[in-house]
């Protein structure tokens, strides 16, 4: 079986696009909760800052190897049960997480064995939880023209840039009832989540009995003009950004000599004022910017103003100058990110949007696999702000690069290439 868009006229695509919109933002929203409490959790279970990168090595791992799987499957049975599975897995994994931490803080479990079933956890989340990105970038992509396709992309940025404004925050209130709480949240609104969407995201592509084997060929799709340099670019973007994620509750703790409960506090302050610059430029500066300017500028755009930001994270030392730096990194992954997926979803035809996304969240994946590991490593061995430096100098490296090799995609109607 493979599958065909839907007729656009059912559902209104307005509503289908809120919807999605609203699915995406919840399950951030459960992930980003966890972003200020897994450094000084870690600590608290007796654990290494590279263990704790391994957690998110282990989640990308299977993420990288399943993602193009499941953005395939999409295409041949359709949007909505993929995204359904993706959902459910995030929440199982989650409370399996949970469970293990709160032994691991009892004295139930600790050394190796709590180690192991922590990862273990992670696993069984990233193999299942892969299905998520993919999926929604390939719905968006089913209810979007071409000329509005850098738009509907922010649209999914946005999603993910307000759960980052209101996750950490909310995380941060958790974490006073104890610091595995805020996972047990997360995994209970994954549910919820679910149950929601299956009951009102509508499915955009329906199965039917034609061959369409192109749709699930990744190797054609990689030929394709630009697609190649478009994944490089993901994975190491990604990876320059997943770097500074894991290790700036470690620099805002170290620098500022603040307690596990208040650098969770702070920085779930930091991180929501970083989610709320990234969701405003993603939902509402996207738009017009992407009517005028082609997907390759915007990226080139996205490279300067991210790179900026990392170079000047070494430099701050107090809260509001850390804040800044954050708010210019921020900036440029908002224009960056959507701008990425546009490029790529504009490279292909419509039977090749799961296949594409899923390819492109591998290569997220990839970044996110590598990275905790590199930024960890570098902050436990090299100094605090080694892994910031290597973030500025990996964006801007990629900048030139993309400067030299000048990708070429279709730009929307009336924007400049």
């Amino acid at each position: 079986m493979t599958a065909t868009p839907l007729p656009s006229a059912q559902p209104p695509l307005g509503r289908a696009k809120l919807i999605l919109f609203l699915t995406i933002f919840i399950a951030m929203l459960g992930l980003s909760v966890l972003f200020p409490i897994i450094a000084p959790l870690g600590r608290q279970l007796g654990l290494s800052e590279l263990q704790v990168g391994l957690f998110s090595f282990a989640y990308s791992l299977m993420q990288f190897v399943f993602a193009p799987i499941w953005g395939s499957r999409s295409e041949r049975t359709g949007r909505k049960p993929v995204l359904l599975l993706g959902l459910v897995g995030f929440s199982l994994s989650f409370g399996l997480f949970g469970l293990f931490a709160s032994l691991g803080a009892r004295g139930v479990l600790s050394g190796t064995a709590l180690f192991v079933l922590l990862v273990a956890a992670r696993l069984l989340g990233g193999m299942l939880s892969s299905a998520t990105l993919p999926t929604a970038q390939a719905m968006m992509a089913d209810l979007s023209s071409e000329k509005d396709r850098t738009a509907a992309m922010g649209l999914i940025g946005a999603a993910f840039g307000l759960g980052v404004v209101f996750g950490p925050a909310l995380g941060a209130l958790l974490s006073g009832f104890g610091l595995t709480v805020p996972i047990f949240f997360s995994a209970g609104l994954g549910l919820l989540t679910a149950l929601a969407a299956s009951f009102t995201l509508p499915e955009t592509r329906r199965a039917d009995a034609r061959t369409a084997a192109a749709s699930g060929d990744r190797r054609a799709l990689l030929r394709q003009p630009g697609v190649l340099l478009f994944l490089a670019v993901s994975a190491l973007y990604t990876l320059a950004s997943v770097g500074m994620e894991q290790t700036i509750a470690f620099y805002v703790q170290d620098t500022l000599h603040l307690t596990a409960a208040q650098t969770a506090k702070t920085v779930g302050g930091m991180l929501a004022i970083f989610g709320f610059l990234a969701a405003a430029v993603q939902g509402g500066a996207m738009r017009p910017l992407s009517k005028k300017i082609a997907p390759g500028p915007l990226i080139m755009l996205g490279l300067l103003v991210m790179g900026a930001g990392m170079l000047l994270l070494p430099l701050a030392s107090a809260y509001w100058t850390i804040t800044a730096a954050l708010a210019v990194v921020g900036i440029g992954s908002a224009i960056l990110g959507p701008s990425l997926s546009a490029a790529l979803s504009l490279s292909v035809g419509p039977n090749g949007q799961g296949a594409v996304a899923g390819l492109n969240s591998s290569a997220l994946a990839l970044g996110r696999m590598t990275g905790p590991l590199i930024g960890t490593g570098l902050y436990q061995n090299a100094g605090h702000g080694a892994p910031y430096l290597l973030s500025g100098g990996v964006l801007m490296a990629l900048l030139v690069w993309t400067l030299i090799a000048r990708p070429q995609v279709r730009p929307a109607e009336g924007a400049r290439v």
